[in-house]
């Protein structure tokens, strides 16, 4: 074994037994056996104990199974968030079948595509929800949660043994597809219970734990949001919409049930952490993931941010990690370790592992890889390859597109996408490190960065940012990055938001990341106006050019985004409107429109007397 490989074998040397005699329907009837009475969900309508959900998910399931629902079997699940969705997801998986979440706030081209691509054998419905049921018939039966006309047969009322195995399917996810297309990923009993067992042993979980279920359906933390803490007999809350739509609202939801442990997406926990905490509370734990966590806890924070990192092809979570506060603020958190019985290689395009301390693709190994996905035979083979670092026969890697490095003692750090790196002006610029360096900015509380193109099909940065500090301006903005960055990262502009817009996935939709205007962009404290014909001239120009509405005579060139290309075209510009040859040097030594347009009239005056 070459020196270099020694710390990464010791590092991925993650094996852990764990019960394999029950699956998870299974351990959730148990727990039902053992505390009958004990709460085990609860939203704001609605409460169940765990004899009241293993019942009603007994009565489905037999329901379910006189449908023809068995092993392999996939059942759609069209439901809201609540108590009814854990009802209608245990119920499968006691039938011995795999649930398919397909959100109801999914646009119903997305809804559709999912249905015609399962062949699912039975769809769930609620009988309230009209949306749900304007989806067009197809071969699945429907089942109408709540109704009672289905026929039983008589004298069942549990429903009958199902010969499930771990290689079982327990659940398929859909996911967004590179090809445009979403992609149904396949997990099978064993990722499942991999992640159960580590969860509860790695969080201490026990049956006094209260915890949130916060994530849409359709996203795969919901998996780990419902059956660690079933399992271990805990109790599972769901805050409405409204309330985890707001981090206030949530950190007051959090306190108010008295929540142990809770996950949420990554824009939102950086958001909670800039918020006032008691310093006494219920809540120990925070979870995150979905997105690249570029914030640290303040020291006086009263639970811990666990950062958790994994593709939903690998059941949920494949690396985890304690954020410590304060820690390397010249780097992002990290995305911790490997989890149990999970492998992390980090490699060159040869598939060879990289040096640690030196950036490669993230692969995945273990028994979190997904089955594959579903109906995709070229994409399985793209992304799910032969495993170099295994003897075991058929061992595979997950290829992640993502792209990480080992720091000195084992923790991983998450870089970025290799289809995230942006170029502009022929500078590769990777957006974290300006959202590192943002989010320590007083009173930001979250950030992203995209490269906008402009109408003049210029690209520049954009900084999106949500804040509850009135007082920010973006001269003091650019002036604080610039003490860090090199000018071609620095935005040109700042635009606020109540919040970040989440995909179902957790991760920040930049789709709907809204282009700057003068209501939503950060200014500076004072706007002064043209003043004279030249100025309204000047400003004129520069507004055109750099694509903004509103430019004020003190605004520098540069900091709204301008650079040499775009000088030469203000020169240019100023040739035709004044008839007068500015030197590129005087954009650069002069660069607001005032100092431009009082040099444009002094050349204007010379050549007038010389014309005399």
């Amino acid at each position: 074994m070459k020196s270099s490989e020694a710390p990464l074998a010791r590092w991925n040397a993650t094996s852990r037994e764990y019960p394999q005699d029950m699956v998870v329907a299974e351990l959730v009837s148990e727990q039902a056996h053992k505390t009958p009475n004990a709460l085990a969900v609860a939203s704001d309508t609605q409460t169940l104990s765990y004899g009241e959900l293993d019942s009603r998910a007994n009565h489905l399931a037999t329901r379910l199974q006189f449908l023809g629902v068995g092993p392999e079997a996939l059942v759609g699940i069209c439901l809201p968030r609540s108590p009814e969705m854990i009802v209608a997801a245990l119920a499968v998986l006691k039938a011995g079948g795999a649930y398919v979440p397909i959100d109801a706030e999914y646009p119903l081209e997305r809804q559709l595509f999912m249905l015609r691509d399962t062949q699912l054998r039975v769809l769930i419905l609620q009988d309230n929800d009209e949306a749900a049921q304007q989806l067009p018939a197809g071969d699945w039966q429907v089942l109408i949660l709540n109704a009672e006309h289905e026929a039983v047969p008589k004298g069942i009322s549990v429903p009958l043994p199902a010969p499930v195995s771990l290689q079982n399917l327990a659940y398929v996810i859909y996911t967004s597809g590179s090809t445009g297309q979403p992609k149904g990923v396949q997990i099978t009993h064993r990722g499942l219970l991999n992640l159960i067992y580590w969860h509860r042993r790695a969080f201490s979980i026990t049956a006094a734990d209260r915890a949130s279920q916060v994530a849409s359906f359709g996203f795969d933390a919901a998996v780990w949001e419902v059956w660690p803490y079933l399992t271990a007999g805990a109790s599972v809350h769901f805050p409405n919409d409204a309330t985890r739509g707001s981090a206030k609202s949530l950190r007051d939801w959090l306190l108010e049930k008295e929540i142990t442990v809770s996950f949420v997406p990554t824009a939102v926990a950086e958001s909670l952490l800039e918020l006032d905490w008691p310093a006494q509370l219920p809540l120990r734990l925070l979870l995150t993931g979905a997105d690249t966590l570029h914030r640290y806890p303040p020291s006086n924070l009263p639970f811990a941010l666990i950062n958790n990192y994994g593709p939903t092809e690998c059941t949920v979570v494949s690396t985890s990690g304690v954020v410590l506060p304060d820690v390397g603020k010249d780097r992002q958190p990290s995305i911790g370790r490997p989890i149990d019985n999970v492998q992390v290689h980090i490699l060159d395009d040869q598939l060879e592992p990289v040096p640690v301390g030196e950036v490669g693709e993230l692969f995945i190994g273990g028994d979190g890889l997904a089955r594959g996905y579903l109906n995709r035979p070229e994409q399985n083979a793209d992304a799910f390859i032969p495993n170099p670092f295994s003897d075991l026969e058929n061992d595979r890697l997950y290829r992640t597109g993502d792209l990480a490095r080992y720091l000195p003692d084992g923790q991983i750090a998450f870089v970025g996408r290799t289809d995230e790196q942006v170029k502009i002006r022929g500078y590769r610029i990777e957006p974290n490190e300006i959202v590192m360096r943002l989010n320590q900015y007083p009173g930001v509380q979250t950030s992203q960065i995209v490269a906008r193109t402009e109408a003049s099909g210029e690209k520049r940065l954009v900084a999106y940012l949500v804040s509850d500090e009135t007082r920010l301006t973006r001269s003091a903005l650019q002036d604080y990055l610039r003490s860090y960055l090199p000018d071609y990262m620095v935005p040109a502009a700042f635009v606020r938001l109540d919040s970040m817009p989440l995909k179902a996935s957790g991760k920040v939709d930049r789709s709907l990341l809204p282009a700057p205007t003068s209501t939503n962009t950060i200014d500076d404290d004072v706007y002064i106006a043209p003043r004279t014909a030249v100025e309204r001239r000047v400003v004129s120009i520069l507004a055109e050019l750099l694509g903004i509405e509103k430019v004020g005579v003190n605004d520098n060139f540069f900091f709204l985004g301008g650079h040499s290309l775009l000088g030469t075209q203000l020169i240019a510009r100023a040739r035709d409107s004044f008839r007068v040859e500015l030197p590129l040097r005087t954009v650069f030594d002069r660069p607001t429109a005032a100092e431009l347009s009082a040099e444009i009239e002094r050349m204007i005056r010379t050549d007038s007397i010389s014309a005399d």
